[in-house]
């Protein structure tokens, strides 16, 4: 039988702070109880509690300042995404979940992105530059970063901001793929993106799914 792991006394009193900010509707910048009356409520030490404050201190969750005490954060995906990058490697992440939820995350905004596109010049605009970049890029490192960029900015122009956060981390465990990317398909993927941004500016939706669909999904082959 095996022995069920005991949660860390840190880690239990973090979500209860993260609950306690949900059920009490806070925003960012609202203030918290004061490190006393939160380590009476939770019944712990302040050590205890200081411990979990950090943690969420790292996330962008919480904010410490001298004077005010605690207040709400603003969630950094950037550190988040940086910090899990870091382990990517240690997670035990299945390769096929994770193209299928990038086929699900990036086709599904797709929509939103041509109705946008037509209202607004500037995102097709955008596109088409980070594809001219595509074709004078002439190192991996170079092609890897404007491709993040590329995804990024199809994510961006849906408008829907809790999807760009999720595609921000979907593509740190990417990043093995995109390194194992040969030259000799370095041309392929940048007509793939032209490709996509075509029929999007056509308003032809069902073509820029199924051409980002194939994108996505030739990473299977190195799985």
């Amino acid at each position: 039988m095996q022995t069920l792991r005991r949660p860390k006394v840190r880690d239990q009193v973090a979500y209860q702070i993260q609950q306690y900010i949900v059920a009490q509707k806070l925003g960012s910048g609202d203030r918290l109880p004061t490190e006393s009356k939160l380590a009476e409520t939770f019944g712990i030490s302040r050590l205890s509690l200081r411990e979990a404050t950090k943690a969420l201190e790292f996330l962008g969750i919480v904010e410490s300042k001298a004077g005010v005490g605690l207040t709400v954060g603003r969630i950094d995906m950037g550190r988040i995404t940086e910090h899990l990058s870091f382990h990517s490697d240690l997670l035990d992440a299945d390769p096929q979940q994770l193209i299928d939820s990038r086929v699900i995350l990036e086709t599904g905004v797709l929509p939103h992105v041509a109705r946008r596109m037509k209202a607004d010049s500037s995102i097709e605009q955008q596109l088409r530059t980070l594809v001219d970049r595509f074709r004078s890029a002439r190192d991996l490192k170079t092609w890897i970063a404007l491709d993040i960029e590329f995804h990024r900015t199809l994510l961006e122009a849906s408008g829907l901001k809790p999807l760009v956060a999720f595609g921000e981390l979907l593509h740190v465990f990417f990043q093995r793929f995109r390194e194992s990317v040969k030259k000799a398909e370095w041309k392929d993927g940048v007509e793939s993106h032209q490709r996509i941004v075509d029929s999007l500016s056509a308003g032809d939706v069902a073509a820029a799914t199924a051409e980002l669909r194939k994108h996505i999904e030739f990473h299977q082959e190195r799985i």
